[in-house]
């Protein structure tokens, strides 16, 4: 990797998880290219776009799709993605899909579709719904991520577990993913949802107190990027307590590559190897748990 591609890596992660002002994210970009036009061609290959990289058409044959409240059972029901197979027979369970901090997106939408080719019902809630629901703006988007409050979206996802493992009666195993500020979202969800998750899968997500790591009865797989000293500052931690609570837990952390990895709308970032390999590892987990 050149010094300035770690450097506009740096830069634009500031601004994605710090929430600092898009212009000030120019000015050092400028700085570093020596010219704005340089410095947006940099941000451009930075940025996730959405609709980039789809992977499975939305009118898909072999899925059923669309859109539906999704209960919560603290608050109004979350706008939420659905997609499964066609056919219900030999369907695995219910997989919840946690947007990153831009919202409910295409890309996510697109996630959803690749987990219910697999076998399994998605869902994707859209945890901005009370703020009025993912903006076509992505930085709005992230504005609003920063103002929701941290316990109430916390219950509500683990509320949404709860309403997702009850179908016509009969338990469903219920496995939970989330990339970026999802990944983060997983880890609490698996404190909070307790015995009513059944597999958790936290792409580069934050971590809470280690202390609370004796709470989760799902099985876990931490994916982590080597280069990403923010996210494994607290996910290491996280990943070492629950080994020593004895929990059912994988933690990957793939070398030289960067958070988003997986994310394979921002050019720059991702890593089509580590992603390949960290979303086997996703979908063998859920087939030994949501089976």
């Amino acid at each position: 990797m050149t010094d300035l591609r770690r450097q506009a890596i740096d830069i634009y992660d500031a601004f994605t998880h710090e929430h600092r002002d898009r212009r000030r994210m120019l000015a050092e970009m400028t700085v570093l290219a020596g010219s704005v036009a340089a410095a947006e061609t940099l941000i451009a290959g930075l940025a996730p776009s959405a609709a980039a990289a789809q992977q499975v058409d939305p009118a898909d044959k072999r899925l059923k799709t669309g859109r539906s409240p999704l209960p919560t059972g603290v608050g109004a029901p979350l706008d939420a993605y659905f997609a499964g197979p066609a056919s219900a027979k030999g369907a695995r369970g219910v997989v919840m899909v946690i947007h990153e901090n831009r919202g409910l997106n295409a890309h996510i939408e697109d996630v959803a579709r690749r987990i219910a080719l697999a076998g399994y019902i998605a869902v994707a809630p859209d945890f901005l719904t009370p703020a009025g629901g993912t903006p076509a703006d992505p930085d709005q988007a992230r504005d609003l991520i920063g103002k929701l409050d941290l316990a109430q979206t916390v219950a509500a996802a683990a509320g949404a577990v709860r309403s997702l493992g009850m179908r016509d009666g009969k338990r469903m195993k219920v496995g939970v993913v989330g990339f970026c500020w999802g990944g983060a979202m997983v880890n609490r969800v698996a404190v909070a949802a307790g015995q009513g998750l059944d597999a958790a899968v936290s792409y580069y997500g934050p971590a809470p107190d280690p202390a609370e790591a004796g709470k989760v009865s799902a099985a876990m797989i931490l994916q982590l990027a080597g280069n990403d000293a923010r996210v494994n500052a607290t996910a290491e931690p996280w990943g070492a307590a629950l080994k020593a609570a004895g929990k059912d837990v994988a933690v990957y952390e793939y070398p030289g590559v960067e958070h988003a990895f997986n994310n394979d709308t921002s050019a720059e970032r991702y890593n089509a190897a580590a992603a390949k390999l960290a979303w086997s590892r996703t979908l063998a987990l859920f087939d030994r748990k949501l089976r």
